[in-house]
């Protein structure tokens, strides 16, 4: 790594701004913050936690100052490294924000809004919604279990809620560094909080702003206003989704860490009571039939409906067991703290030469756990190799149910039954339970398994040969396949657990080629990270926010090059 700069004294001018014990430079201190969840891992010359708007933007003034690399890290939940280094070829020192400090939320609008700061979680963010009988735009999924709100729209995330589509707003205050190299603030959050920037972020921060200064411009939205269209076009030839569609693009949303945020204005909804139904079939063509029903004939769109093939549902049942089980007991605010303790302690079981020895424990414990999935699920497991949980309105569900008795009294290749309370919260858990299960089995078998190629895929929505087949000699170097996802916008999420010697990145470039050739865009929804390559719409709103090329950079194998050279 190059440093044109004088390092020891950005570390002490960082240090006059936070304190000494929110700037953490020792390996073993900032390995959490680092190194990806799933990919992805790199040196930092510093992680840097502000306790205020004010300290962030001055820990910022910092960075740009010393010709610093910024990179923005809220929870570190993401699947392709695109809030974390990745390798050691930076030409500039690398300081890594963290925002986990920052957790305001400001309810506003009678709950209809809610103005939130970098480190808001979604969990949190339901909670302060429940006294107004709303909720945030993602509730419980694999891409919320600690999640910020923040991450998620500017990595266009979330997708699981049919009517509310990913997450968007263009309405957020942020730091960007202009084409002159100067570290400008710009308020398009819609709220009169003054001029200078400490003025604005401490009138934010501290809610110093009174209800006419909120304003109501019917031009710029907190949500995604086309998606509930878009995703009943069935017969269209293009997908409903994806990272690169230019449509979703705009300013904070979609920007992938290559601008500061320090607020985000988002839309909420209603909570709609709505019951569970459970579908199995061994047909990919009953369930096409079902999506294109729920799409183009109910009157309403259903509320979600999630896809477990049979091989992810048994590695989820047995490998995200222990997951399932803590979400249970403690819910999914307290998954962050437990992951950091795990990972403190995966960090000196490495040092030791025993990496690997704390996931092969949990899992022997897991096996001694009891049976947590219902009775009826597992009996579609024995019965059915594809899986669909389906939420739906009350005042639609008697219609789906007599489609559903109709269609499988015409064809018994499959069945279905309407949950209990019970058996409904568990399948939805379940299914996201299922993305980490593959981390658990690599982990657990190391002797064997080389690494995970994992593919975030939205195919086009008239596509009705959704199940993939893969040429032999590519099916022989993996040892499972692992597919689920959001199955009415026909978004994947396919987990190839490789065989040991396999090249994940070469079989990732082939596994690109096939997609291709599908008509399928990727990713979909866990933007490129240090993963994907950024397609040239991805890369222009990159550049255009950052031309200066000072966030976030190498992203989408982009240039990691001061100006972007």
């Amino acid at each position: 790594m190059n440093s044109p700069t004088n390092s020891p004294q950005t570390i002490q001018n960082l240090i006059a701004i936070v304190g000494k014990e929110h700037v953490l430079t020792d390996d073993n201190d900032t390995r959490l913050y680092r190194q990806g969840r799933r990919y992805g891992s790199g040196q930092v010359l510093a992680v840097v936690a502000p306790g205020s708007l004010v300290e962030q933007w001055q820990v910022l003034q910092i960075a740009v100052q010393a010709d610093c690399i910024v990179i923005m890290q809220a929870a570190n939940t993401g699947l392709t490294g695109g809030s974390t280094p990745f390798g050691d070829d930076y030409d500039r020192p690398v300081i890594l924000m963290s925002t986990r400090r920052l957790a305001g939320i400001q309810v506003i609008n009678e709950g209809k809004q809610v103005i939130c700061l970098p480190g808001a979680s979604l969990d949190k963010l339901e909670k302060e919604l429940a006294p107004f009988n709303r909720e945030p735009h993602s509730v419980i999924g694999s891409s919320c279990i600690g999640a910020s709100v923040l991450g998620g729209v500017c990595n266009n995330s979330g997708g699981a809620l049919v009517r509310r589509g990913p997450a968007y707003t263009e309405l957020a205050l942020y730091a960007r560094v202009n084409e002159a190299g100067q570290l400008e603030l710009v308020n398009h959050l819609g709220v009169n909080l003054g001029s200078t920037p400490e003025e604005i972020l401490s009138k934010l921060e501290h809610r110093q702003y009174q209800i006419n200064d909120i304003q109501h411009d019917s031009s710029c939205c907190a949500s995604d206003q086309h998606y509930a269209h878009d995703v009943t076009q069935v017969d269209e030839n293009t997908p409903a989704r994806f990272n690169a569609d230019p449509s979703r693009l705009f300013e904070a949303s979609g920007s992938a860490g290559k601008v500061c945020v320090f607020a985000v204005r988002l839309d909420t909804f209603e909570k709609i009571p709505s019951q569970v139904f459970y579908v199995g079939t061994n047909s990919q063509d009953d369930l096409t039939a079902i999506r294109r029903f729920l799409l183009t004939d109910l009157a309403r769109l259903p509320i979600a409906g999630e896809y477990i093939h049979r091989v992810a549902y048994d590695i989820g049942a047995e490998y995200g067991k222990d997951t399932f089980m803590f979400i249970e007991k403690f819910g999914t605010a307290k998954v962050p703290a437990a992951f950091a303790i795990k990972d403190k302690v995966d960090g000196y079981l490495e040092k030791i030469g025993m990496k690997g020895l704390s996931d092969k424990v949990l899992q022997l414990v897991s096996k001694f756990l009891p049976s947590h999935l219902p009775k009826r699920m597992n009996e579609f497991r024995d019965l059915y190799e594809h899986h669909l949980v389906l939420r739906i309105e009350n005042q639609d569900v008697a219609q789906v149910q007599q489609f559903l008795k109709q269609y499988f009294s015409s064809y018994s290749t499959g069945n279905y039954f309407l949950c209990n309370e019970d058996e409904g919260r568990k399948a939805f858990l379940h299914r996201f339970a299922v993305a980490g299960a593959a981390i658990r089995y690599r982990d657990t078998h190391r002797s064997e398994v080389e690494d995970i190629v994992a593919l975030d895929i939205a195919l086009r929505r008239n596509d009705r040969e959704w199940v993939e087949t893969l040429p032999k000699e590519m099916d022989d170097l993996i040892i499972h396949k692992l597919y689920y996802g959001h199955f009415l916008c026909h978004v994947f999420h396919q987990d190839y657990i490789v065989k040991k010697g396999v090249d994940p990145i070469a079989m990732e470039h082939q596994m690109w080629h096939l997609l291709d050739q599908r008509g399928a865009e990727y990713p979909a929804e866990h933007n490129v990270g240090h993963l994907y390559v950024a397609k040239p719409t991805l890369k222009h709103h990159y550049q255009k926010l950052d031309p200066t090329n000072s966030f976030n950079v190498g992203i989408g194998h982009t240039s990691k090059l001061k100006h972007w050279n």
